[in-house]
């Protein structure tokens, strides 16, 4: 089973990817800069990807840049920003028409790559400085985005979560950045910083589509090799020993209570683990057929919602539940139960395959995506270790109970956090 063919190659200060495939019948280009989390940039990086989609120097409007991408057959550009694991990723992607498939001269790709190279290295500036009136608008956008977390209580409770497990270690930044930090950048600071960050993070470029009439590898080092100096540093996992589970109970203006619970894996993607710990969340509360899911919600009725995730390149595994304040401790109990008979091997070779034929199809339908073949292979350099998407699936169809009880062994209850009404605490 070939699900692509990603060619690699190096190029000046940063990795080119190719990936040929006749699947998609548009071509998508995805430029992905990568630097460690750090509170002295984390705003600033959380602010750039709403500066830099407002104009560049060519297009210095909005109508202008939007109208530009019009012209490119529909083309869309969106950026953004992530944190994974103890690395802040900034992601600026293109989708664009394949010109096989259209009936016109116009040159849509080298069009699209030169707007794309714009976006990146020629955004709107005055005076070796952006935009001041773009700045303070989009200063405004991210504040909002910040508040906008405290009013979505669930991803206010994951932060909160995060805030107390991982406190002092670099995963605890909030990928958002910080209101307070907004009054000191401007567009200046702003701009220096960018340059700064241009020359040093590290910086991979994927090339998606049908390209066979296509000389990529001569064509993409045009608009992208730019005198780069990156930094490759190695990532510290600074993970820290916890001897007992910490418990955090917190209270706002609300309803429903929100439990959430912080457990340390020490797996990561570059782990021989890995395939298991897929596996082992599965059966746990990745799916409706999980046992967080049965117990905590179905069985009990204690939870509108009950379901666990994990963080491939931290090391972390989640488990969110939104219940009745008064039912905290009764919640809490089940949850940790289910993470016991995980634990002591209480699921059967059935539940075993089913997570097998179920973490294989989520797979494959996110591979089905460009924007998510691009997520899954870049995990690759996250991690700094080899696991093609083949070999994934191979590993996963290979995972037996005796993988799961070694995952079993390495996982540690962290923190329990419960964010719940004003009163809530007398049932905790």
């Amino acid at each position: 089973m070939t699900f692509v063919t990603e060619d690699v190659t190096e190029q000046q200060g940063y990795n080119l990817h190719v990936l040929q495939s006749k699947k998609f019948k548009t071509i998508h280009l995805t430029v992905k800069l990568k630097s460690p989390l750090n509170r002295e940039n984390i705003t600033e990086r959380a602010l750039l990807p709403f500066v830099l989609q407002q104009g560049t120097n060519k297009y210095p409007t909005s109508s202008l840049f939007r109208r530009a991408l019009d012209d490119l057959f529909g083309a869309t550009l969106s950026i953004d920003s992530a944190k994974k694991g103890n690395d802040h990723v900034m992601s600026f992607r293109m989708e664009i028409a394949n010109q096989t498939y259209l009936s016109t001269e116009q040159n849509i790709l080298e069009e699209a790559l030169q707007f794309l190279s714009d976006v990146i290295y020629d955004s709107k500036t005055i005076k070796e400085a952006f935009d001041q009136t773009i700045v303070s608008r989009e200063k405004q956008t991210l504040k909002q985005k910040i508040n906008a977390v405290v009013d979505n209580k669930m991803s206010y409770a994951n932060m909160r979560l995060i805030d107390k497990m991982c406190e002092g270690e670099a995963y605890s930044l909030h990928v958002h950045g910080y209101q307070e930090d907004l009054n000191r950048i401007d567009e200046k600071s702003l701009y220096t910083y960018y340059q700064q960050l241009l020359q040093e993070d590290q910086m991979d470029v994927y090339v998606l589509g049908d390209l066979e009439n296509i000389d990529v590898n001569k064509l993409i080092p045009s608009y992208f090799n730019k005198k780069r100096n990156p930094k490759l540093v190695e990532i510290e996992h600074d993970q820290k020993e916890q001897s007992e589970p910490k418990e955090i109970i917190e209270e706002q203006a609300m309803q429903q209570g929100k439990l959430h619970l912080g457990y340390r894996t020490n797996i990561t993607f570059r782990d021989d683990a890995y395939p298991a710990l897929q596996i082992f969340n599965a059966i746990f509360g990745g799916f409706p057929s999980s046992k967080l899911f049965i117990n905590v919600r179905e069985k009990n009725s204690l939870a509108y919602y009950a379901s666990s995730r994990f963080e491939s390149h931290k090391g972390l595994l989640f488990v969110f539940s939104g219940i009745d304040p008064k039912d905290y401790a009764k919640a809490k109990g089940i949850i940790v139960e289910q993470m016991d008979a995980m634990v002591n091997g209480d699921f059967t070779e059935e539940q075993i395959e089913e997570a097998k034929k179920l973490v294989v199809n989520q797979w494959k339908e996110t591979l089905d995506h460009p924007d998510g073949l691009v997520e899954i292979l870049y995990h690759q350099v996250l991690a700094g270790a080899e696991r093609s998407p083949d070999q994934f699936v191979k590993e996963i169809n290979q995972v037996s109970k005796d993988n799961l009880l070694e995952v079993g062994q390495k996982i540690q209850l962290d923190t329990v956090y419960f964010l719940t009404a004003q009163g809530g605490n007398e049932n905790a």
